[in-house]
């Protein structure tokens, strides 16, 4: 007894070190036997929305294939089973979650709206057609049943809208003309009336820099954007909220991107958006060795970097987000981009988009193709699902700086907790070896005065105070050891829905606040700090 009361008390004079922070901290590690995360605690580096996690629903029709597999099937916006209980409950488990409606054909897509002397029909296969499909129609009824569903779910829903309409060939090989607007302007006209709730239009798809398939000028698309902007503040006239005005939706481009932004200020684009597949094409044999390579996944930080510093320069409103990220284009590549593994990707991701300021982060897709949040036949959560959902009840706003003194194999991330005191903690180990114990320190203590130094030393709890030294901790590994299932467990126990089609509860145990954090090998940590002060959170 009196051991373990030893025991106890050396613990906590090393956890109370960490805590305190500073450099004492960093020499105390080799003693306890573990590695520091050490957090600044003092002062936040950004803020996302509050509904950070948003998720894609594509056009694809099925025969929508890619090197010979076809990967869509019943899982897009023109023929998704509206009434499948699993979807419901997994769209409704987010309350709200985002979802960006869109994708490659929303540029062949008209609306059938009775403007376009057209008649509806369906995408139809034409392999001298952009993207290999003919034009195609969304029928009324059709939407009137997806908004059904929208309206039921509590989702927030984002619309991309046909930016190739009225479109000329320039000599350059770009598009030129300015858009027409006809059957946009009918559709939304048609979506107001009915009463139906869109927080944003996108314009295009994919046009920005050399484009995908097609590609317009930086200073037509502005213009473009601002003719957008003119028909929902006249459409939305009266309303007590207009929706967000959201473009390119396309890959980043760093001069095309500061001409858009300039040329849309003030406050004619509320969000710049841009799509990430930094893996590569779906097809690549090598996606695990770059998802398990820290350096791979670094290299997407210039990207965020780059537009955050656009968008600080030009003194503009506009926020940033990521309106469309699959990792592997070409609809991803089974078990892979759908399973346990890309957990590591994904949250990496939304990780390293938050400390740039990203305001929210779409996931290529809901459901649909390779990468999907859901399985395209069975709508059962994919293991990224269950990774969304924790970040999205556990990670607040307001983001930290944060970094760990270990090996680059450990992802440290912190936020504020959400709707919590203290701080959540994300923790993401790429090693297949290496099991890490992580203490938790907090930078800048001893800059501070000797009042602050007083006042915080009393915020650390008494050995007597159990439930303030407690902390809540997730932790993520793929069953059977495999990193390319497609079950994930949380805390030993598989997560699945139940026979009604119910999101499963997510429980975290309790872990002795004095304790450092165990990370064991391909497995992910989410740990909710109550007891850590950080005044960046008040």
């Amino acid at each position: 007894m009196a051991a373990g009361l030893l025991l106890k008390v050396v613990g906590f004079c090393v956890w109370a070190l960490f805590w305190l922070g500073g450099t004492a901290t960093v020499s105390t590690t080799a003693l306890a036997g573990g590695d520091a995360v050490v957090v600044d605690a003092w002062s936040a580096v950004a803020a996302t929305d509050d509904d950070f996690i948003c998720a894609t629903l594509d056009w694809w029709p099925p025969d929508k294939c890619d090197y010979g597999t076809c990967s869509w099937g019943l899982a897009t916006l023109l023929n998704l089973n509206l009434s499948n209980k699993i979807l419901l409950n997994a769209v409704k488990a987010f309350s709200p979650l985002k979802l960006r409606l869109g994708g490659s054909l929303q540029d062949m897509l008209i609306y059938d709206t009775g403007d376009s002397g057209q008649p509806c029909t369906p995408f139809v296969k034409n392999t001298s057609a952009m993207f290999g499909f003919s034009q195609g129609c969304l029928p009324l009824h059709r939407w009137d049943e997806l908004n059904a569903f929208f309206q039921k779910s509590g989702a927030k829903i984002f619309f991309g809208l046909n930016a190739l309409n009225g479109r000329i060939p320039m000599p350059d090989g770009s598009l030129g003309g300015p858009w027409n607007y006809t059957n946009a302007a009918s559709f939304i006209r048609y979506t107001v009336n009915k009463g139906y709730d869109i927080r944003g239009w996108e314009l295009g798809n994919e046009l920005s820099g050399s484009g995908v398939g097609a590609r317009i000028d930086a200073d037509q698309y502005a213009a473009d954007v601002i003719n957008l902007k003119h028909i929902i503040d006249s459409t939305y006239q009266g309303n007590p909220s207009k929706p967000l005005v959201l473009a390119p939706g396309g890959f980043f481009d760093a001069a095309w991107f500061t001409e858009l932004v300039s040329k849309t200020k003030p406050g004619q684009m509320d969000v710049i958006t841009h799509h990430i597949y930094n893996l590569g094409p779906g097809v690549d044999d090598h996606l695990i060795e770059k998802i398990l390579n820290p350096s791979y996944l670094d290299g997407e930080a210039s990207t965020f970097s780059n537009l955050q510093g656009i968008l600080k320069s030009a003194g503009t409103s506009t926020v940033a987000w990521v309106g469309e990220a699959g990792g592997a284009y070409n609809s991803g590549h089974h078990l892979v981009t759908d399973a346990f593994v890309f957990s590591f990707w994904y949250l990496d991701q939304l990780g390293m988009s938050s400390k740039y300021d990203t305001k929210t982060y779409c996931r290529q897709t809901l459901v649909g193709g390779n990468y999907g949040l859901l399985n395209t036949t069975t709508f059962e959560p994919n293991p990224d699902y269950y990774s969304a959902l924790l970040w999205h009840r556990l990670m607040g706003t307001t983001v930290l700086s944060t970094t760990f003194n270990g090996t680059n194999k450990i992802r440290a991330y912190a936020h504020c907790a959400k709707n919590s005191q203290g701080i959540t903690l994300l923790l993401i180990n790429l090693s297949g070896n290496n099991t890490n114990r992580i203490y938790v320190t907090s930078e800048g203590a001893q800059a501070q005065s000797a009042r602050k130094e007083g006042r915080r030393f009393s915020h650390i709890p008494g050995l007597g105070e159990a439930a303030e030294l407690t902390r809540e901790e997730y932790h993520l590994t793929p069953k059977d050891g495999n990193l390319q299932s497609q079950q994930v467990l949380l805390n030993g126990n598989v997560l699945a829905t139940d026979a009604n089609g119910n999101i499963p509860k997510l429980e975290p145990v309790q872990v002795e606040g004095t304790q450092p954090i165990t990370v064991v090998p391909y497995s992910i940590v989410f740990a909710h700090i109550p007891s850590f002060y950080a005044p960046a959170c008040r």
